[in-house]
């Protein structure tokens, strides 16, 4: 959820104002790519689509998914996705799932905790094994390494940027946050050459 909902009227001087405080050819190149896409969430058949592609993304990292209706109660239940997600939310636990050292990937939420949709909200409380301080460094690489995802598979991914609170700090620490996530997934390997190429070093990070 947006903290800070920007009036449709502002959005564009927003998003330039947070273009300009980067300094960094690469966070200028990465913010680029997300704010040539939609700002608002795709509908009916695109949306269907959109989740289509992003099944297809986990199924060739070898990632499980849960059929149709399993209602696992999270988004990752330490062996397989639920794959009646939306798509961003898809890609967000994909991003999950390659940031997780391998002991953590057999772990409901990834230890990290009970989501937003986490529906068993207890059991996932019992299997959390990451600190609180570093949870929010978790979240912030998966969020932002999920929107590069979505902009390289033609998705909106400025409507994630936005609802994951990217602008939150705009005349503070907006930008210098994204910068340092950005280098930090460059530094794995996972943000180098545009976003474009970001699913090939997925698969070969997944194998």
């Amino acid at each position: 959820m947006m903290l800070t909902p920007i009036p449709s009227g502002e959005l564009a001087g927003a998003l330039d104002r947070f273009a300009a405080q980067l300094a960094d050819p690469s966070a200028e190149a990465a913010f680029a790519l997300i704010r040539a896409t939609p700002a608002a969430r795709a509908l009916g058949e695109e949306a269907a689509s959109h989740r289509r592609a992003a099944l297809a993304l986990a199924r060739r990292c070898g990632i499980a998914i849960h059929p149709a209706g399993a209602k696992p109660g999270f988004n990752w239940d330490g062996d397989a996705l639920d794959g009646d997600s939306e798509a961003y939310v898809i890609l967000h636990e994909i991003a999950h799932f390659v940031l997780a050292p391998p002991e953590r990937r057999c772990l409901v939420d990834f230890g990290l905790g009970p989501g937003p949709d986490t529906t068993d909200r207890a059991a996932a409380e019992r299997a959390a094994v990451v600190p609180l301080a570093e949870r929010d460094e978790d979240e912030a690489a998966a969020s932002l390494l999920g929107i590069l995802w979505e902009a390289a598979l033609g998705q909106p991914a400025l409507a994630s940027f936005l609802d994951q609170n990217w602008l939150e700090g705009l005349d503070r620490s907006a930008a210098a946050h994204f910068t340092a996530v950005l280098a930090g997934l460059r530094r794995l390997g996972l943000a180098d050459g545009g976003a474009a190429a970001a699913g090939a070093r997925l698969a070969r990070r997944a194998g």
